[in-house]
């Protein structure tokens, strides 16, 4: 069984701003940029993104991109998302189906998103695959503060503060 240190080392990840460990493994350069409100963007980029015992929370943050999220292996992985009219909505990208687990899913542009592995899981990480569409930019990602996120969905008060720093 491959430790999470084993992973980081063999695909090379770094950590992320968000919480756990990533790298980008494609970008669309080869084709023409699109066109956003944000300015050109590559059509798609792709990643790998880890959570570990060590970094088990990816903190609450937004993207203006629309990602498609493929689990890889590892512990099932909570996700927690805030809608823009500030519903949530729970989802388990994990390994198995029968248990409820997605496979993969995908998270729209402009919603709220966290989440965490397990604190007990078997493998003590949980690895996946993003793709973004159109490409991301850091100028495209907004991470969640408390104060703010308490203020605007003071419904989700619970989760949003195990879920940001």
């Amino acid at each position: 069984m491959l430790t999470a240190n084993q992973l980081i080392n063999a695909l090379e990840l770094e950590g992320h701003v968000e919480g756990g460990y990533f790298k980008q493994t494609f970008k669309a350069d080869h084709r023409p940029m699109l066109s956003t409100s944000h300015g050109d963007r590559v059509t798609m980029t792709s990643i790998y993104y880890l959570l570990t015992g060590e970094s088990p929370i990816g903190h609450f943050h937004m993207n203006q991109s629309d990602i498609m999220h493929y689990f890889h292996m590892g512990d099932p992985i909570t996700y927690y998302l805030i809608n823009e009219d500030g519903s949530l909505e729970t989802h388990i990208l994990g390994p198995d189906p029968t248990q409820g687990h997605k496979l993969q899913m995908v998270v729209k542009g402009g919603t709220w998103k966290a989440s965490v592995i397990p604190q007990k899981g078997l493998y003590g990480y949980g690895l996946i695959g993003e793709a973004v569409a159109p490409g991301f930019e850091y100028t495209d990602m907004q991470l969640g503060k408390r104060s703010a996120m308490l203020s605007a969905f003071p419904q989700h008060a619970d989760v949003i503060k195990k879920l940001t720093r």
